[in-house]
């Protein structure tokens, strides 16, 4: 079960690209003190945490309501996550000095916990579309708690960097975060790419024996 653990939690830690969110964070809270950037990194933890656990375990309940097949999402939402990963990968760096500009009312900074930092910076249409098909794969009780364990130990983990951004800006810059970004967009492109091939080997091989 540990490295079940293992491999879940390095999948949700690039699902929910880490590296963006933190450049994104950052961009969207100069001129805020320590403490209140503390304040925001909780808030954004705990509400993509929210979100992230909603759409694992109502997954399958909604290809049930909306009659669609797990297969045809993974080839749908591996589209979306290959999307995802593109625009990391294609990203520049980030005028952090015009977003910040935008909130300077300390209640105004707390309502960007949820939107847009948590949906759709965190949580996005591609690793949307990703967790529902993992919570839909899943049938095992003690598989989806492990999975869960390992979702929010990412989440803790993103969490962390969040609080401490400031001072990973300080030691490690900018340009490194941009540069560990697009990695990070490498490796979602080619999660996305195992999704769509998936799927299509699957509905490849369902559909005849269906026809027949």
């Amino acid at each position: 079960m540990f490295m079940v653990f293992l491999n879940s939690f390095f999948k949700f830690t690039f699902l929910i690209t880490p590296f963006f969110a933190l450049s994104m964070f950052l961009a969207m809270t100069q001129g805020y003190s320590v403490k209140e950037k503390h304040r925001l990194a909780l808030r954004v933890g705990i509400s993509a945490l929210a979100i992230c656990l909603i759409l694992f375990f109502f997954g399958r309940w909604l290809f049930e309501a909306l009659g669609i097949t797990i297969d045809s999402f993974r080839i749908g939402g591996g589209a979306l996550l290959f999307l995802s990963a593109v625009g990391l990968v294609n990203s520049n760096a980030i005028d952090k000095k015009n977003i910040g500009q935008t909130n300077k009312n300390p209640d105004q900074l707390m309502n960007i916990a949820v939107v847009p930092l948590a949906i759709p910076i965190i949580v996005g249409p591609g690793t949307t579309a990703a967790l529902l098909v993992l919570g839909a794969e899943l049938e095992s009780l003690p598989l989806k708690i492990v999975n869960t364990l390992s979702m929010t130990a990412a989440l803790a983990v993103l969490t962390t960097m969040l609080v401490l951004s400031s001072w990973i800006e300080e030691k490690f810059g900018q340009q490194t975060i941009t540069v560990l970004s697009k990695i990070t967009g490498l490796i979602l492109a080619a999660m996305a790419a195992q999704m769509i091939f998936t799927g299509v080997r699957t509905f490849l091989v369902v559909t005849p024996a269906a026809g027949a």
